[in-house]
């Protein structure tokens, strides 16, 4: 995949876990890298692990006049945008027991990140991508298909639901300009802040339903979003990439 090298490529939380393997598998191969952050000392210290390629800025994507301004200094710093991989997001438990003003206040943060996020990311940094090559990945979920493991997953599973048809309807818009815009659906992903304080029975009986037999890891998830951004990849968009080791499949 080399002739993805030198272009610029920005991660959406891109300071831990997911993001901070597409970082580096994007940094890796010589490619420019800016990542966004809600917290600015981990994308700081991703950054900097990274080289001088890589820079960043704090920026909660949930607010538009952050994510203007951090794609406006991408643009000033690097010249150019080639890749938008929207990955920022997180969990926050809600049931149907949760008290309802707590609740409402919980499913705003979580799709304000999680969907919202996205979709203002991606409209600030249209623009500026090349057509042809461009290339939109969002970070959905298996959660999408699924409703989560578990209760207490329906904002995020709403919200990465909605990413998927966030993911549709920039692709049958952007596609005819040579853009494609596409999805990565990851399964369990072991050692991220959101799967790390899992339980051990938890993840054995997850394992144990999964068919390849073994914990994702997060260069897992990352080799699929190099894919979907490599030329090979021109005649595919739209689509959802489900990457799970065969928890879920057939979706």
């Amino acid at each position: 995949m080399d002739e993805i090298a030198q272009r610029t490529v920005i991660v959406t939380g891109g300071g831990s876990g997911i993001g901070r393997a597409i970082a580096e598998a994007f940094a890796r191969r010589g490619n420019r890298v800016a990542l966004f952050g809600r917290r600015a000392d981990p994308v700081r210290t991703v950054a900097e692990t990274l080289g001088a390629n890589v820079l960043w800025r704090q920026a909660d994507v949930s607010r538009r006049a952050e994510v203007a301004d951090a794609v406006r200094f991408v643009t000033e710093r690097f010249g150019s945008i080639d890749v938008l991989v929207n990955n920022a997001g997180f969990v926050r438990g809600i049931t149907t027991s949760t008290p309802l003003d707590e609740a409402e206040e919980l499913w705003d943060d979580v799709l304000g990140t999680n969907l919202k996020g996205s979709f203002l990311t991606a409209l600030a940094v249209a623009p500026h991508l090349p057509r042809p090559g461009g290339r939109i990945i969002n970070v959905s979920s298996i959660a999408a298909f699924t409703g989560g493991s578990r209760p207490g997953a329906m904002a995020y599973a709403a919200a990465k639901a909605g990413l998927v048809g966030l993911t549709y309807s920039l692709a049958r818009e952007l596609s005819p300009q040579g853009i494609t815009v596409n999805a990565v659906a990851p399964g369990f992903v072991a050692h991220t802040e959101f799967t790390g304080a899992w339980s051990e029975e938890r993840v054995r009986s997850i394992v144990a339903e999964t068919p390849v037999g073994r914990p994702g890891a997060a260069a897992d998830v990352a080799a699929a979003v190099l894919y979907l951004a490599s030329a090979e990849a021109s005649f595919v968009t739209g689509e959802v990439l489900h990457v799970n080791g065969g928890w879920l499949f057939g979706r």
